[in-house]
């Protein structure tokens, strides 16, 4: 096992390794922490639209096509939306890197990251749903009888309390998130599974580079509970003042 280790730090140390791992890092959060703020915008919006009152025919043709739209995202694998964006969609929208003066890693990373948040928006599209649902309609019904818009009532009044509720779902989201990037190598972004992985292909040796990337995950995911945690303490010390 030293000959392994000894083949794995030449590789991660002497020959720069440890660059593309930073690097790869850096990708993997980025992708995470924005595909989930992107997430949680579509899905809120996906979920008013599906908890507003359906009582005209432009509200139930929004909420149909909230359907559809949780439907498509919920149904493929991740892998599958991110090679159909990359690959058709944005080339048939003439998205590409030449058309948008940007280079091709720059490129990759925006696509990789709103593929992320398209796909986080219709799994909180449902948790935010069960969140809102979670508040007393009273709360709703005393903002409308003050005069309040249903707008602003579900903004100002609502939603807040619902993401109180769902914090730790929404954590299990991030953590799902930050899993799930291991696929973006398939549109060629290094991330923390790719920087590994040339490493390991470096030399032939994998045992140690793939443990140490698993190592490396779970601190992360460790670090991301504990994160959550602290937040949940918070909350719940503010509400007792």
């Amino acid at each position: 096992m030293k000959i392994k280790w000894d083949i794995f730090w030449r590789s991660f140390y002497v020959h720069g390794g440890y660059q593309d791992v930073l690097g790869g890092l850096k990708a993997t959060a980025i992708i995470a922490v924005a595909g989930l703020v992107l997430g949680i915008l579509i899905g809120t919006i996906l979920a008013v639209v599906k908890v507003m009152p359906q009582n005209n025919i432009v509200a139930k043709f929004f909420s149909r096509l909230a359907d559809v739209y949780i439907a498509i995202f919920r149904g493929t694998p991740i892998m599958v939306q991110l090679l159909i964006i990359y690959y058709v969609l944005f080339p048939a929208l003439n998205l590409k890197a030449a058309t948008l003066n940007l280079p091709i890693e720059t490129y990759r990373l925006i696509v990789a990251l709103v593929v992320y948040g398209m796909n986080s928006g219709a799994y909180v599209s449902e948790i935010m749903r069960s969140g809102i649902q979670s508040v007393d309609i009273g709360q709703m019904e005393a903002g409308r009888t003050l005069g309040l818009s249903y707008g602003f009532t579900m903004r100002r009044v609502v939603i807040p309390q619902a993401v109180k509720n769902i914090l730790p779902t929404l954590g299990n989201e991030f953590i799902v998130l930050v899993k799930e990037t291991s696929v973006v190598s398939f549109i060629a972004v290094v991330d923390l599974t790719k920087a590994f992985k040339s490493i390991a292909d470096s030399n032939y040796e994998y045992i140690v580079p793939y443990l140490i990337l698993g190592a490396t995950y779970l601190v992360i995911v460790i670090a991301i509970t504990f994160l959550i945690k602290f937040i949940e303490r918070r909350f719940a010390k503010s509400d007792r003042n």
